[in-house]
């Protein structure tokens, strides 16, 4: 049985697909919530759980290539699936990160594999999110000067020079440094060059 915080959202307005490829996923230990238009996905508040999206690619109204553009901001992995294979189509939505592009009916072992990847995707999207949740607090605890001089040492100003830049001295500039390292957790000084490039300072 899977971790009841992983969550399917299927989306298909053939209410026959969307049955039946509920039961299918239950009956393989998922939790599943589905829903008969992109609008209805779209107006439902999100839950706080890893989630993939298995969507239907043409429906009425929006789009399932549209809807895909909308969820890529909230890290959700999408799974498409369609009744007829159409080439341009398909390439645009594995450029849109798609996991997979499956064709109806639906092949069981195909399907739980793409919900498999789809999930361990997922949790590696979460990951990274929740870290840079974490880069960013740690960073607002700097004070104004110390971010002001972080971009500086991290970018490889001797700390004579970014002492010139700012009109301060290198001591106080060394007495900043050792803060900010302190702050941002990080044990290293190269530690402390990727932390500056991830927050694209």
């Amino acid at each position: 049985m899977e971790s009841a915080s992983e969550l399917i959202y299927v989306v298909d307005d053939d209410s026959g697909v969307r049955e039946a490829l509920a039961a299918l996923l239950r009956a393989n230990g998922r939790d599943v919530h589905t829903f008969d238009s992109s609008r209805e996905f779209l107006d439902t508040p999100r839950q706080g759980v890893v989630a993939c999206l298995i969507l239907d690619l043409r429906m009425p109204g929006m789009s399932g290539l549209e809807v895909q553009k909308i969820v890529s901001r909230d890290a959700i992995p999408v799974i498409f699936i369609t009744g007829r294979g159409d080439v341009r189509s398909s390439v645009l939505a594995m450029k849109g990160g798609a996991v997979d592009f499956l064709i109806k009916p639906l092949n069981e072992d195909a399907l739980m594999r793409a919900v498999d990847a789809a999930f361990a995707r997922a949790q590696v999207l979460r990951k990274e999110a929740e870290d840079a949740a974490m880069l960013h607090a740690l960073y607002q605890s700097l004070t104004p000067r110390e971010q002001e001089l972080l971009p500086l040492i991290s970018s490889g100003l001797l700390n004579k020079q970014a002492a010139a830049v700012l009109g301060i001295t290198e001591y106080t500039v060394q007495m900043h440094r050792a803060h900010i390292m302190r702050k941002m957790q990080a044990g290293s000084f190269a530690t402390l060059v990727r932390q500056a490039s991830k927050l694209q300072l």
